[in-house]
């Protein structure tokens, strides 16, 4: 399913110079192959904003070839940017209005930071209600990722999220629990997901809902689930799409707030991330800053070019291999015209009967 470049979106360029296909406008055009259209609503703040858009534009993109994808960008108002994001936005996003006029075949909503422990009160919580209504009417499947999956089950299911003890911070082992599910065929039975969240959703909360959970884990809860429909809404509760070392410029962001007094506390290393030699890069790393910071000396580099080098990735496989069956079955199901949902003889109800 290669990408299409049918704009300048900087991230096109980028993936292609990672070894990426993504095919030109012209080239396209000369293709018998039906385009199917994604929307993308970046939620993300200035720092992550074009890391999270690349991110999933290659999850799309590594996909099997038997469509062509056009990914539309927006975003809502009420959250904070800097100039240069808004420079950003306002040359390669489109207005949400565009969006709702030319419609979509599918909707991915990437999580947000907050700075109000109720998230209903943040800025953005009705311009994102107005999106999630519209695509629960007109979209065929919406896949909403760790916070965009906690305020959408807050606002259809009634399910109000609780807060951890600890920050659920690392990578963890999880097991496919509904293997019947279209969505996890042919999907590896036990694989790994990167978490970064401070609350969860619990299988009990998903159960009571009606919710059917595809993927959990014993450590940290459920992952994948999806509505009771089986596809229309789709919650991811994990970050399946991070890049190998997004976890890691996590954990050096919040080393270098200790560094500058912003944080208390120096951040414990992840679980399950870092394997011994990277473990003994940062224990070292540690101590120095600890002796550094007691004498009043500057702290050394952070040495993040070492510990990367020992990073495994083992949520990669697996996080392809969901976004396949997820685009796959949108593609068997959707109207040809991007404006409707369903092709006719597909029941809203249960959307995957049959397949």
């Amino acid at each position: 399913m290669p990408l299409v470049a049918h704009s300048p979106l900087p991230s096109f360029m980028r993936l292609a110079d990672e070894g990426e296909e993504i095919l030109g406008l012209e080239r396209a055009h000369q293709q018998d192959i039906r385009d199917l259209h994604i929307g993308l609503l970046n939620m993300m703040p200035d720092a992550a904003l074009a890391a999270t858009e690349r991110q999933f534009l290659r999850l799309i993109g590594s996909c099997n070839r038997i469509t062509q994808f056009y990914v539309h960008p927006f975003t809502v108002g009420g959250i904070e940017r800097g100039a240069e994001a808004r420079a950003y936005i306002d040359a390669y996003y489109e207005p949400f209005e565009t969006i709702q006029r030319d419609g979509l075949d599918a909707l991915i909503i990437t999580g947000a930071n907050i700075s109000n422990p109720d998230f209903t009160r943040e800025p953005f919580w009705e311009p994102l209600r107005e999106v999630v209504d519209w695509a629960c009417d007109h979209v065929t499947t919406t896949l909403f990722a760790c916070l965009a999956a906690h305020a959408t089950l807050r606002m259809r299911y009634g399910i109000v999220r609780r807060r951890l003890p600890d920050k659920v911070w690392g990578v963890y082992p999880h097991r496919v629990v509904a293997r019947s599910h279209p969505l996890v065929r042919n999907v590896n039975t036990r694989f790994d997901v990167p978490h970064s969240r401070w609350n969860e959703v619990s299988r009990d909360q998903l159960d009571d809902a009606g919710l059917i959970t595809l993927v959990e884990s014993a450590e940290v809860g459920p992952h994948l689930a999806v509505s009771g429909d089986g596809f229309r809404l789709v919650f991811f509760q994990g970050h399946p799409e991070y890049d190998t070392d997004s976890l890691l410029k996590e954990y050096k962001r919040e080393v270098m707030r200790f560094i500058d007094g912003s944080r208390e506390d120096y951040p414990p290393l992840l679980d399950h991330y870092f394997n011994e030699a990277a473990e003994a890069l940062l224990y070292e790393y540690r101590t120095h800053v600890l002796a550094n910071r007691a004498h009043g000396v500057p702290v050394p580099p952070f040495p993040e070019a070492e510990v990367r080098a020992q990073l495994d990735n083992t949520w990669a496989d697996s996080a392809k291999a969901v976004f396949n069956n997820w685009l796959g079955l949108m593609y068997q199901i959707t109207h040809a015209d991007r404006r409707l949902p369903f092709m006719d003889g597909v029941d809203p109800a249960d959307p995957l009967r049959g397949l």
